[in-house]
């Protein structure tokens, strides 16, 4: 499968539920599986069916390389906190912020269907989630920090909404990356 990028409108378009828990839907969660882990520079630790082109209300997370790939169709948040997650983790993209006063590192949020674009952007520390598997079964689940982050930014992309949009209302500020010389990951603030 191959991840689609901006500025397709299947991006911006909420998805439909799935309705078929048959092999066929087993069969894109397989490809999507294979999508997701192949994904490198950066490693994708979500995949929604929009971003395959599929508008089905589907998505996948693997937030670490140990940790097993979680299937979730129809989800529906039930619950969120009022607070918002401070992050440490691994798989994000840390820069120092361009601000004199400051020298704090800013922690990214970057998506597969927008290339090199990065930002910070504030979610809710935890999560309730409803859900069906692969086949059918409901299940529900507490989230908290980077589990329940991704969740979020999957949930984004089954509603129509880039992680972007996000960092526009926030008034944050949004990042292109490159590769330097050395091969290190270089932000340079996108003007808006």
């Amino acid at each position: 499968m191959k991840i689609i990028t901006t500025p397709n409108p299947i991006l911006i378009t909420k998805s439909k539920p799935v309705k078929k828990f048959d092999r066929k839907l087993k069969n894109i969660i397989i490809d999507m599986e294979k999508t997701l882990i192949a994904t490198v520079d950066p490693v994708g630790v979500g995949l929604a069916a929009p971003q395959v082109g599929l508008s089905f209300r589907l998505f996948l997370t693997k937030p670490s390389d140990q940790s097993p790939t979680s299937i979730y169709i129809n989800p529906v948040i039930k619950h969120e906190s009022k607070d918002e997650a401070v992050l440490k983790f691994s798989n994000s993209k840390k820069i120092e912020a361009n601000k004199p006063k400051s020298s704090k590192k800013k922690l990214l949020e970057g998506c597969l269907s927008l290339p090199n674009i990065w930002g910070n952007v504030s979610r809710k520390k935890e999560l309730t989630l409803a859900w069906q598997d692969e086949d059918g079964t409901f299940h529900t689940k507490h989230f908290k920090g980077f589990p329940a982050v991704i969740i979020q930014h999957e949930m984004d992309h089954l509603n129509g909404i880039l992680f972007t949009k996000h960092v526009m209302e926030q008034k944050e500020q949004l990042y292109r990356s490159h590769k330097n010389k050395k091969g290190e990951d270089v932000f340079d603030e996108i003007e808006i």
